[in-house]
């Protein structure tokens, strides 16, 4: 079955993608989630699209994406300890919507597969830059076809580190600048580009040496933690504990630069 679901997820991140590529120029309809969360009607059209061709292949499996479609809609906040279905996909048809709206060019489609509550596939597409990110457990990451490893960099001071910012941001103010300023005191450079997804694929292939982040959602991580994991990079969560799709906040690695790093964050 996973080869057809590896064959599943990539055509529906390729076509979503191309929805998203056709719209990127074009006014955009957009409604608001949250005081700075937007939506637009392009997240809607590629998670439609997204949904139809997995129900197509896989009508009993379960859903859980970012808005308000499928069998777990965005909107509803996840249990504390959410019972995993025995198949799941987790979709994010627009990760960076902000950045889409403003016609900032980073943003993507980001698409794992969960068995029994264990991450089997990720694929993540940037449809403006025609790259696909692709992981399964155990079979390695790959970059339109090519494998792909984490850096070996591994002092801080030859680390390029991206971050981003949560939602709330305006509750956290104080605690967020306080990371970023231990942060920027001891790397290379520091950036936010503000599409998680993407910045977990940048770590899995070298660009990134670290990331971290904190209040993020399921689908904004599943399908970048395979592909990190699979290119040789570790995460965590911001205090070096396990890790899964419903924990606050984030740390990713090529590895030799992770204690490091979370030890300035956590100073």
């Amino acid at each position: 079955m996973l080869e057809q679901v590896v064959q599943t997820g990539r055509q529906a991140a390729l076509a979503a993608g191309a929805v998203l590529r056709q719209n990127y120029s074009k006014p955009h309809q957009i409604t608001m989630k949250g005081a700075i969360d937007p939506v637009t009607e392009s997240d809607l059209q590629s998670q439609e699209l997204i949904i139809a061709l997995i129900r197509q292949r896989f009508p009993k499996h379960s859903i859980l994406a970012e808005e308000t479609l499928g069998d777990e809609a965005g909107e509803q906040p996840a249990p504390a300890v959410p019972e995993p279905p025995l198949f799941r996909w987790i979709i994010d048809p627009l990760d960076g919507t902000v950045n889409f709206a403003h016609g900032y060019p980073a943003f993507c489609v980001s698409i794992a597969f969960e068995a029994a509550g264990r991450l089997e596939y990720g694929v993540i597409y940037d449809p403006l830059r025609d790259e696909l990110f692709e992981a399964r457990r155990g079979g390695g990451a790959r970059l339109n076809g090519q494998p792909i490893k984490v850096s070996t960099i591994d002092r801080l001071d030859r680390a390029l580190v991206a971050t981003g910012f949560p939602y709330d941001i305006r509750e956290r103010l104080a605690e967020t600048l306080g990371r970023m300023e231990r942060i920027l005191g001891q790397v290379q450079g520091l950036r936010r580009g503000g599409s998680a997804a993407l910045d977990l694929c940048y770590v899995a292939c070298g660009r990134f040496d670290g990331f971290y982040e904190e209040n993020l959602k399921p689908w904004d991580t599943a399908a970048g933690i395979v592909i990190i994991s699979e290119a040789g990079g570790r995460v965590t969560a911001l205090d070096g504990g396990e890790y899964d799709i419903y924990s606050p906040n984030i740390l990713a690695s090529n590895g030799f630069l992770h204690n490091k790093i979370m030890a300035c964050l956590n100073r």
